[in-house]
């Protein structure tokens, strides 16, 4: 059986970024995955990004998004805001730049290692196997999407879909779509596919319309740095501190909508409900879906999106369900509980990116957070090697 000291499970920026990290300070990490998989499958041709040029992937400042650019003779004005096509090249530029090289096997079964006790056996989908003393796994949001129990009790799977899943949109060429949600995901939902599928969209969402106004995300970097600088600073804030600084997140990632969706979203073919919650949903003998709305409107649609986030429960990850180890695993409403170093109660299990941000403050379920994650975790592996 193969056997290595690090095990990185999961190929995207916060997995890249500790292989490319540890590989650097020496440790020879096995990373497995598909490149960026999660940014290729599970976000639709188009999408732009609500992040600047400053969140990057490399801890040490040499391999960042600025140095893609100038290499490939790119500038900012033509890239901004930044289409997700542009990031996942710049990833695969940054994988081949700190000589990082995915095994592209996914891990079906992560369990602990039998005899001492220590270190942990991840099997293959082909059958193969490796041991390693210590795992960094970043499943990321791709298990957590968030379906409402009436929509499952109401609706056959195959008229609706999350938007984690919704974004392949050429079935939906002339169709009537329902977004459930108001958010940012929600209006550019709306946007590409009233733009590549020319379908008439109901936007039904609880709130009032959000304002069309850039976030400025400039009061993060300081609060990363502390967070290297201080382990564990945000997990020991008063809870009204926390929740302080959660709502400064929410307010530039949730109440704000990016103003190049203005244009994109003003046509006659999208149309709002602000302050409208759905109360019923039916399918109809013809296929199509009855939707009743809390003001007693009545829509009838072809298909169903869910813009309606996400769930964190780490025993949704298959590969820690399908060994027992999710029920091994310290858990505090889904999300594990994790130390100072991203480290969860099984020794040697480490959780950055988005299974992290109840310890460690939302900022760590955005690419913000990689360059400061990787040199925790690291730190903590090469002091442990």
């Amino acid at each position: 059986m193969e056997q290595t000291p690090l095990l990185v499970i999961g190929a995207g920026p916060y997995g890249l970024a500790t292989a490319a990290l540890a590989r650097h300070r020496g440790l020879e990490p096995v990373i497995v995955g598909q490149p960026m998989g999660f940014w290729r499958e599970n976000m639709p041709r188009g999408m732009l990004l609500r992040s600047g040029f400053g969140w990057h992937l490399d801890a040490l400042g040499v391999h960042t998004l600025d140095a893609y650019l100038e290499e490939r003779g790119i500038a900012r004005s033509d890239v901004s805001p930044i289409p997700v096509e542009l990031f996942v090249d710049y990833a695969g530029w940054y994988a081949d730049a700190t000589g990082v090289d995915v095994v592209r096997k996914n891990v079906s079964s992560l369990s602990r290692r039998d005899g001492d006790g220590t270190g942990f056996v991840a099997q293959f989908d082909d059958g193969s196997s490796i041991t390693a003393s210590s795992v960094v796994a970043t499943p990321g949001v791709r298990h957590f999407g968030n379906v409402p129990a009436d929509v499952q009790q109401s609706l056959p799977p195959d008229r609706y879909e999350h938007t984690c899943t919704a974004t392949r949109f050429d079935d939906l060429e002339g169709s009537r779509v329902l977004i459930v949600g108001g958010r940012q995901s929600a209006f550019e939902w709306a946007a590409l596919i009233a733009e590549q599928a020319n379908a008439e969209i109901e936007l039904v969402y609880r709130h009032d319309s959000p304002s069309f106004v850039q976030s400025d995300w400039s009061f993060v970097d300081g609060l990363l740095e502390r967070t290297v600088q201080l382990r564990g600073w945000f997990r020991r804030l008063p809870p009204a501190e926390q929740d302080a600084l959660r709502a400064r997140f929410w307010a530039e990632g949730r109440l704000k909508l990016e103003p190049w969706l203005v244009r994109r979203t003003d046509r006659p073919t999208i149309r709002r409900w602000p302050n409208h919650r759905v109360e019923a949903y039916q399918e109809r003998p013809a296929g199509d879906v009855e939707v009743l709305l809390s003001g007693s409107q009545r829509l009838v649609v072809d298909r169903v999106i869910l813009a309606t986030g996400y769930r964190t429960d780490m025993t949704k990850v298959p590969y820690l369900s399908a060994s027992g180890l999710a029920d091994e695993l310290a858990l505090r409403d889904g999300f594990p509980v994790l130390d100072e170093d991203f480290q969860a109660s099984a020794p040697g299990l480490f959780f950055p990116s988005w299974p992290s941000t109840q310890d460690f403050g939302p900022f760590f379920g955005f690419v913000a957070g990689v360059p400061a994650a990787s040199r925790i975790v690291v730190d903590r592996l090469v002091e442990a090697a």
